[in-house]
C-alpha cells in the first residue's frame, strides 16, 4: 500500500475529533472511581481498590477506542494504491528487426538476444494472458495475433525477418489495431494520409475488409487494464508514424506503453563479420514513450540485463497497483478490534466494556 491515502467522503473525518473526548471521559470517571475509594474509613480496603486497577483494565477500553477509530475512517471511504492480481488479458509484443539488430554488442546478437528473452517471457507469463506480436522496421506488421497458443507465438518469433528503417510508432499503432480490432484504426492511412486515401479503390471500400474508424473519447492515461505494450527497439525512428504521436494515442486508449532499450546508448558498435556501424539509442524518445502512457522505461545494455527485463515485466504483468477502496478493509479490523475488546473484558473481569 502507498500513502498518502484519498478520501472519497473526507468530511467525515472531523469525527475523529470526537476520540480525544472518549479518553478525557474515560480519564474523568477512572479519577471519580478513586475518590468513592477514598471514602473508606479503612486503608487496606483503599489499597485493595487500587490493587485490582491493574494495566490490564485499560485494555478493552483501548481496543474498542481504536475500533471507533478503524469504523470512522471506513465511512470516509478512503482510497489507497495496493498490489493487486493483474487484470490484463492481451499483451503484444512489438519488437525492432531493423538492420541494426544485427550488431553484436549483445551476445550472440541484438535480435538473437531479443527473441530469446521474448520467449522465456512467454513462459513466465500466466497461461489466461493472450500474446500477439507485432514486428517493426521499415514498416510494422502484426506477425501473430493474439492467442493463448504458446507454441505458435515461438514459432512467429522464430520467423522474424530483419529489414532497413525504424518505424518505431508505426509498432505502436500496430499493436493498438491488433487489441482495437473494431475501431478502424488504419495503420496506412495514418502513415501516408491523403496519398492512401487517394489510392483506394471503390471495390477496397466496398469490401469493407476493414471498419470505418471510429471517434473514440480519449481516457486517462493507464486506465485500460485489459491491455498493455511491451516495445523494444535498439534505436531512433527513421520512418512510420511519429513515435509520440503513437503514445499519445496509446495513452488516449488508456493503454500502458513499457518500453524497452536495447543495446549501446551511442558509439560505434561491432556488426559482425568485421565491420562496424555507428548507433545511437533514442532513450529521451522512449522514456517520453512510457512517461506519456503512465508505463516504464527499461534500458538493457546485454543479453542478461535483457533477460531481466522481460523477468520484471512478467512479474509486472501479473501484479499491478490500483487505487482502489479500503473501507472493507477497515470495517472488518474495527470488528476485530471490537470483538477482541469484548473477549479480553469477559475473560479477566466477567463484564462487558
Amino acid at each position: 500500500m502507498q500513502l498518502p491515502m484519498t478520501f472519497l467522503w473526507p468530511q467525515y473525518l472531523w469525527l475523529l475529533l470526537a476520540l480525544p473526548l472518549l479518553v478525557v471521559a474515560y480519564v474523568w470517571l477512572l479519577r471519580r472511581k478513586k475518590t468513592r475509594l477514598l471514602r473508606y474509613s479503612s486503608v487496606s480496603l483503599v489499597q485493595q481498590a487500587m490493587g485490582r486497577l491493574h494495566w490490564r483494565r485499560h485494555v478493552p477500553p483501548a481496543l474498542f477506542l481504536l475500533a471507533l477509530a478503524a469504523l470512522l475512517l471506513a465511512a470516509s471511504r478512503p482510497m489507497a494504491r495496493i498490489a493487486l492480481p493483474s487484470d490484463h488479458a492481451t499483451i503484444m509484443l512489438a519488437m525492432d528487426v531493423s538492420l541494426s539488430m544485427r550488431a553484436a554488442d549483445v551476445k550472440p546478437n541484438r535480435l538473437v538476444a531479443a527473441q530469446e528473452a521474448a520467449k522465456a517471457f512467454l513462459q513466465e507469463l500466466p497461461k489466461n494472458v493472450k500474446v500477439g506480436i507485432v514486428t517493426f522496421a521499415g514498416s510494422a506488421q502484426l506477425v501473430q495475433p493474439a492467442t493463448l497458443n504458446r507454441e505458435d507465438l515461438v514459432a512467429a518469433i522464430d520467423r522474424f525477418q530483419m529489414q532497413m528503417g525504424t518505424a518505431v510508432g508505426s509498432g505502436i499503432v500496430a499493436s493498438l489495431s491488433e487489441i482495437f480490432p473494431d475501431e478502424g484504426i488504419d495503420l496506412g492511412e495514418m502513415t501516408f494520409g491523403e496519398r492512401r486515401a487517394r489510392g483506394k479503390s471503390l471495390d477496397d471500400a466496398a469490401k469493407g475488409d476493414k471498419p470505418a474508424r471510429k471517434d473514440v473519447p480519449p481516457v486517462a492515461p493507464g486506465s485500460y487494464a485489459s491491455a498493455a505494450i511491451i516495445l523494444l527497439t535498439d534505436g531512433r525512428r527513421t520512418t512510420g508514424v511519429d513515435t509520440q504521436e503513437a503514445a499519445q494515442m496509446a495513452a488516449n486508449h488508456g493503454v500502458r506503453v513499457y518500453s524497452v532499450g536495447l543495446g549501446t546508448v551511442d558509439g560505434e558498435v561491432p556488426g559482425g563479420e568485421g565491420w562496424a556501424m555507428y548507433l545511437r539509442l533514442d532513450e529521451p524518445s522512449l522514456k517520453a514513450v512510457a512517461a506519456a502512457t503512465q508505463g516504464e522505461y527499461f534500458y538493457a545494455g546485454t543479453a542478461e540485463s535483457l533477460r531481466v527485463v522481460y523477468q520484471k515485466l512478467s512479474s509486472r504483468m501479473q501484479i499491478d497497483k490500483k487505487e482502489t477502496e479500503i473501507s472493507s478493509l477497515l470495517a472488518l479490523l474495527a470488528a476485530v478490534l471490537a470483538t477482541a475488546a469484548a473477549g479480553l473484558s469477559l475473560w479477566w473481569f466477567n463484564r462487558t466494556v
